[in-house]
């Protein structure tokens, strides 16, 4: 029958449509099967692409984005390797105590010296719909405790939507915004602001549906917008 699936496929849930279902040695197989499949293209078009590639980076784009597998930096935005610098997360979240996130924000800015930081949310995120829930997930608690805490912020707009897929994806807008205004507090933002004027942050919404980029218009450039307490001045640390 036409519409029968086969005994080795199995349903896409985001497609609806057959997939082959590989093992597990398989699936892993098809990973470098895929590598070299990658290289030998690349190769065909530049004989000398990885060792152009192998001199080094500098990107001018560093994309806070989502961990969520659908929303890969490069494709979102049809760049080549070595254009974006990328850090991902669950939901795409800018913790002041996340050193992970700051140790890559201190290497690209002052190091690779970008001029675009982009957070990058998507509509119908897993993370921000579970933070909207009474539930326990485990360990990710703890972390979906930031977003929490936005809207917490936001609760006043939020309590007021009725449908759901609308709060959470109201929510969505609501963390990136917020995330890049966190960005901004930090001294490595901020001193890097008052030594030059090339450096923006950005906060954008991918909307998986259409794959088109949502720009929230939240752009910044200084830190006057932070309010007193967030506005740092760049002294040196007394020693002691």
């Amino acid at each position: 029958m036409k519409n029968e699936i086969q005994k080795n496929e199995i349903i896409d849930p985001v497609t609806k449509t057959g997939k082959v279902h590989l093992t597990q040695k398989e699936s892993y197989n098809a990973l470098l099967s895929g590598n070299r499949e990658w290289v030998n293209a690349r190769l065909k078009d530049d004989p000398e692409y990885f060792k152009k590639l192998s001199k080094g980076q500098s990107p001018e784009v560093l994309w806070i984005g989502c961990s969520d597998s659908r929303v890969p930096a490069n494709e979102v935005t049809n760049t080549k390797p070595g254009e974006v610098f990328v850090h991902r997360n669950i939901a795409n979240v800018c913790a002041h105590s996340d050193m992970n996130m700051l140790s890559v924000l201190d290497y690209a800015v002052n190091v690779l010296k970008v001029k675009h930081i982009i957070v990058a949310g998507h509509y119908n995120c897993g993370g921000v719909a579970a933070a909207l829930s009474n539930k326990q997930f485990g360990l990710i608690d703890n972390w979906l405790r930031h977003i929490k805490d936005v809207y917490r912020l936001h609760s006043h707009e939020l309590d007021r939507i009725t449908d759901q897929e609308h709060k959470i994806n109201r929510l969505v807008e609501l963390n990136v915004v917020e995330q890049a205004y966190n960005l901004c507090k930090t001294t490595i933002i901020q001193n890097a602001w008052k030594e030059r004027d090339d450096l923006e942050v950005h906060g954008w919404v991918v909307d998986i549906n259409t794959g088109l980029v949502k720009d929230l218009k939240v752009t910044n450039n200084d830190s006057q917008n932070l309010g007193y307490v967030y506005e740092l001045e760049m002294e040196a640390v007394a020693a002691h």
